[in-house]
């Protein structure tokens, strides 16, 4: 059961997250700090204490805006221990996911926090404690996991696996690996309306959510051509089939893609127009 600490310096929003976290049977404790002082203390103590000890923590629900110093800041901190606690992001603010999962992230929750997310959070975090308390193997169970050595004089030779391809990380042709505090899910492309690009990582866009991967817009846009996704702008890849509207205002072109709505760069707006007529005459 997880030993947690939550960190909010809004008290009705400190209250509210420690009421759902204690509601949760996994949550062994869970006791907040209004700042990061405060935050930096208890962690302090309980890293002096051990992992065992009376004060110990497992994991910290780190708000990212608060007075002094950052959420980002303190899980910076943290990073230099030998064994820190789990860290989970509670903010209000998505553009800073690259650098939480930087920072070796278990999760980023968005406020407002619904209980079922954050019962994910906590599941995640269980999931990564059991992973890191796993004993490493002994050197004789390491070498007894060794292939066999094959003689010089065998006519079999020990295969040479094939180098990671940067398509991996689709799964068939149908799905795209999406990877969240070490757990892995896959994402239906024909899901995805449209992707954001986020310096060297882009953001996929579903009906249910959105996800964060480290591959480039130029990469997607180059893979998933032939699946109807277009580039209207250099920050944007666009599914075709799900574009809703075509707006004109004033010289600038934008579409709507469900509720969002993407500007068109000038460089790509005839083509997308061109493309959209034809889509429309068959």
């Amino acid at each position: 059961m997880l030993r947690v600490l939550a960190v909010d310096d809004e008290k009705p929003l400190l209250e509210e997250l420690l009421y759902l976290l204690r509601s949760d049977p996994r949550v062994r404790s869970a006791e907040g700090a209004s700042d990061a002082t405060e935050a930096l203390r208890r962690i302090t103590r309980a890293l002096e204490a051990g992992p065992d000890g009376a004060d110990g923590i497992d994991v910290v629900f780190l708000d990212i805006h608060m007075a002094g110093l950052t959420g980002l800041d303190i899980a910076r901190l943290l990073a230099g221990f030998a064994r820190p606690p789990l860290i989970v992001f509670v903010t209000a603010h998505e553009g800073f996911a690259v650098q939480a999962f930087d920072l070796k992230a278990v999760d980023y929750v968005l406020k407002p926090v619904r209980p079922e997310r954050l019962a994910e959070a906590v599941r995640r975090a269980c999931a990564q404690l059991d992973r890191d308390r796993q004993p490493a193997p002994s050197a004789a169970a390491a070498a007894a996991a060794q292939p066999p050595v094959v003689p010089a004089a065998a006519p079999q030779r020990p295969s040479v696996p094939e180098p990671a391809s940067p398509a991996s990380s689709e799964r068939g042709a149908d799905q795209i690996a999406v990877e969240l505090g070490g757990v892995t899910r896959f994402v239906a492309i024909a899901d995805i309306a449209h992707v954001e690009a986020q310096g060297d990582y882009a953001r996929l866009h579903t009906a249910e959510g959105s996800h964060l991967v480290r591959i480039p817009l130029s990469t997607l846009e180059e893979r998933w051509a032939a699946r109807g996704f277009v580039r209207i702008h250099r920050r944007h890849l666009v599914a075709l089939a799900r574009i809703d509207e075509l707006r004109l205002d004033a010289g600038a072109t934008s579409v709507r893609v469900g509720s969002a709505e993407l500007q068109v760069s000038r460089r790509h707006a005839r083509a997308l127009r061109d493309l959209l007529m034809r889509q429309a005459t068959g």
